[in-house]
């Protein structure tokens, strides 16, 4: 373990603050680090690893199409690629869909289509985009400027240019914002890195409203927060809303590095060959696991098994509010959960790694938490018995 810390240390850039434990291996919703401890796995890798560790379908699939052609480019089709742009389209909603290498890039397709979107309307390029402060969209320069969090943009700045900022969950402010060079309107459906704050239906349907009163294109994030995390297919499915533009990630590949962004409608047909482009995208082997990660969602009836589990997290992690004169507030949506606590969380997160749980934070005071979506109830409860156990002993049981 100390000689791969160091290594790492020594050669990759430094910009991650790392936990000092070296995965090796997983299985099922447990991850094995290289001295073969277990650890029950509350992060998924950032909410990646929805179907948990080795599924046999996913890992066939994958080891079949490497066998077969893994990269072609642009400059031809695929069927794997093909099959999966028709199954995104069907389960979110969208007419057309850009495959790419990461959520990052999703927001930058994002952007260009807002952009492009007003420029064919005005012929100007001057089109303001309405983003939400304590946003995060991804650390790319496009992204970043979109992203409505100061310490991530001063030392990168200027910032492009026409990106307005309004309060999240606040209507009002986002009816400030909007003049005449208004192009569209950025949101994550629920806030990640910011907190973990899902959108109110009353802001979501009021902002839908108001893009269609002034002809903006709504472009909602599900990268952290879509792929069945939050009971449907997508976020934005749970509030009766459809977007215009929307980008996914994470959970689309199951661990494939792949993203989308896709369109529907008004914005379904605003870019046009030359406008946007990548190497790597559509490529046959991301095409094969974003085709049977759809498959096994619908097959195994994932998200009814969401649903029934979401409600279990919730209300084991609202007892805890009641318990612990710490824990100030649950918030979330599905399985992807957070507790706000009144004071720093590096300890807990620290005596949960030794007691073999791992959750990850969502700013300094806040847990949370996005197991896998296969988790069952037991594991719920072997999460929570942990969590009780470093609360207890890092807080000395400062209970209610």
């Amino acid at each position: 373990m100390n000689q791969t810390i160091s290594k790492a240390e020594n050669y990759f850039l430094n910009t991650y603050n790392r936990y000092p434990i070296v995965l090796k291996s997983g299985e099922g919703v447990y991850l094995y680090d290289d001295a073969g401890k277990k650890y029950l796995d509350f992060a998924a890798g950032i909410g990646v690893f929805a179907l948990g560790y080795q599924n046999k379908i996913y890992n066939e699939a994958l080891k079949t199409q490497i066998d077969q052609l893994i990269h072609t480019s642009n400059l031809f089709y695929n069927k794997p690629s093909a099959d999966a742009a028709e199954k995104f389209a069907r389960v979110s909603g969208m007419e057309k869909v850009f495959f790419t290498n990461s959520g990052t890039e999703a927001i930058e397709g994002a952007i260009k289509i807002a952009r492009k979107y007003y420029f064919n309307k005005t012929g100007s390029p001057e089109g303001e985009i309405i983003a939400m402060m304590h946003s995060f969209h991804g650390r790319s320069m496009g992204a970043l400027a979109v992203t409505g969090q100061p310490k991530y943009q001063e030392a990168f700045g200027p910032m492009m240019p026409n990106i307005k900022f309004a309060q999240f969950n606040n209507l009002a402010s986002v009816k400030e914002q909007i003049n005449e060079k208004t192009c569209a309107i950025l949101m994550e459906t629920i806030q990640g890195e910011g907190g973990l704050y899902p959108a109110t239906a009353d802001f979501l349907i009021g902002v839908k409203k108001l893009c269609e009163e002034h002809d903006l294109l709504l472009m909602l994030d599900e990268i952290q927060c879509g792929m069945g995390r939050a009971g449907e297919m997508f976020a934005y499915q749970t509030y009766g809303v459809i977007p215009d533009v929307i980008t996914a990630a994470k959970a689309l590949g199951c661990g494939i590095p792949v993203g989308a962004f896709a369109a529907k409608g008004k914005a379904a047909d605003v870019l046009e060959p030359g406008d946007h482009g990548t190497t790597y995208g559509y490529n046959p082997l991301a095409g094969a696991a974003v085709d049977v990660v759809l498959d096994i969602y619908e097959q195994t009836e994932l998200l009814a098994h969401v649903k029934k589990v979401s409600y279990y997290l919730e209300d084991e992690l609202n007892e805890l509010v009641s318990d612990y004169s710490c824990v100030k507030e649950r918030r979330g949506k599905g399985l992807m959960q957070a507790l706000e606590l009144d004071r720093p969380v590096k300890d807990i997160i620290a005596k949960t790694q030794e007691l073999g749980l791992i959750i990850i934070t969502a700013g300094s005071n806040v847990l949370r938490f996005l197991p896998p979506l296969v988790i069952e109830k037991k594991q719920i409860d072997e999460m929570i018995s942990i969590l009780k156990s470093s609360l207890d002993f890092v807080y000395n049981k400062d209970r209610n």
